[in-house]
């Protein structure tokens, strides 16, 4: 029993720490993506901005993906079933 609540919690812990961000970095880079995503940085007086470039959002879909399939990947080995842990009753009945 603690190994399947050891599972859960690791699985609610991916969720929280990978999947959460994989979600909002999924967002913001189909926005960037799309060429809608505008910056403004202003560094000793000197000011700048523009539109951060497409590829930016490409990577951020990517590593979005990744992100997102690490809680998928966490729940599935931990919470399978393994072949090998059934309890079989090997010895014949006693008379």
């Amino acid at each position: 029993m603690t190994n399947r609540n050891t599972g859960i919690i690791a699985t609610i812990a991916a969720v929280v720490l990978c999947g959460c961000p994989g979600l909002f970095l999924c967002i913001f880079g189909a926005v960037t993506a799309t060429g809608n995503m505008p910056y403004s940085t202003q560094v000793n007086g000197v000011s700048n901005s523009g539109v951060l470039p497409s590829s930016y959002g490409y990577v951020m879909l990517c590593l979005s993906l990744l992100l997102i399939l690490i809680p998928a990947a966490v729940g599935f080995f931990t919470l399978r079933k393994k072949p090998g842990t059934e309890t079989v009753d090997d010895l014949p009945p006693v008379s």
